[in-house]
């Protein structure tokens, strides 16, 4: 009689669990981001080479104001309540979004990583405040309302040229100053103290053989600008030969009490995908030649208080305009996502 009972009890707490198994409820589907149907490979990716005219397209993402489009590159598999790092990526004057996402390819790591990549366009190809800063600051609201607030692990702002400058002018405003963890610059300036242009000058040559312009005597350059007064992580990248040299420390790194700058070098099998075609006749090395493999040196200043990560990535015999290789890029978003974050989900509790 015993044995019977024990018996009958391991089968009906087999059954329970055959019954508890077949009613436990399915995983949260993944969700999709101001409507746009996640895609692989992304919408409107650039082939390794020859991205042509694709490089001007606005997005498929239609905005708050009429006629602006953007980017946004997200997780396939994002689910409703994961945690992942929001990144504002602007272009640089005369450019495009579709440039930007190609100059520095953060969308193909999107997955890896868990980013959310905004690449808005500004209509005249050049970020004004009066023009730019409500729009950037709606698309911004709309992706984290969506998102959910608590689930912004991290929120940082990256832009090329104009639009490093940019984000500099608005990383401690009133909208972004509590919600920004992080600034990437590239090739937009650096904070903790300016590098300086080469010998010679920056940008592009004159085209189709035209005579170069009648030399002028140049103005004293302007004084740095001071130092932004609101906290957030800094990563500046430049190119060798856009820069005169480039300072061995960093106002900003003192500011945490960032330990000594330690020193690590990258090589890329792999060229960008893009650079400026419209300005190889002739090309400069300033203002950058075709796309090419390459070598990197990050200078990266450790044990940065309150988790802060400050560093500076040099690309070597690269100029303004050749896009990032990829595992440069890799090793940026790397420094992104180890810095601390959490602005925007703890102005949600």
């Amino acid at each position: 009689m015993v044995q019977r009972k024990v018996f009958n009890l391991s089968a009906l707490l087999g059954a329970g669990m055959l019954v508890a198994s077949c009613t436990t409820a399915p995983p949260p589907a993944p969700i999709t981001l101001a409507g746009q149907p996640c895609a692989r490979p992304p919408v409107m990716h650039c082939p390794d080479a020859e991205c042509g005219a694709l490089v001007t397209e606005q997005g498929p993402v239609q905005g708050p104001a009429e006629g602006r489009r953007y980017f946004i590159d997200y997780p396939c598999d994002l689910k409703p309540d994961e945690k992942v790092t929001v990144v504002l990526s602007l272009h640089g004057a005369g450019s495009f979004g579709n440039w930007q996402r190609h100059y520095f390819p953060i969308l193909d790591q999107v997955d890896k990583y868990r980013l959310v990549v905004i690449t808005p366009n500004a209509p005249p190809r050049r970020w004004t405040a009066e023009a730019d800063d409500a729009y950037l600051q709606s698309i911004v609201t709309s992706t984290v309302n969506e998102i959910g607030a608590k689930n912004v692990k991290a929120f940082w702002l990256a832009g090329h040229s104009q639009g490093g400058m940019t984000s500099r002018r608005i990383v401690c405003s009133e909208f972004f100053a509590n919600k920004v963890d992080g600034f990437l610059s590239l090739s937009g300036g650096r904070v903790g103290g300016a590098p300086g242009r080469p010998p010679g000058g920056f940008g592009p040559a004159p085209q189709n053989g035209a005579p170069p312009p009648v030399p002028a005597v140049a103005p004293p350059p302007p004084a740095p600008p001071a130092d932004p007064t609101c906290d957030f992580s800094h990563i500046y990248t430049t190119g060798e030969y856009e820069i005169a040299s480039l300072p061995d420390t960093s106002s900003w790194a003192a500011k945490y009490d960032c330990g000594r700058r330690e020193e690590h070098d990258l090589v890329d099998t792999k060229a960008g995908y893009i650079y400026d075609t419209s300005r190889q006749d002739p090309p400069t090395k300033s203002w950058g030649r075709p796309a090419a493999p390459g070598k990197a040196e990050v200078f990266d200043y450790g044990g940065c208080k309150d988790g802060r990560v400050v560093a500076d990535v040099v690309r070597l015999d690269k100029g303004h305009t050749e896009g990032l290789e990829p595992v440069v890029t890799e090793e940026i978003v790397k420094l992104m996502t180890r810095a601390k974050g959490g602005k925007i989900a703890a102005g949600a509790r």
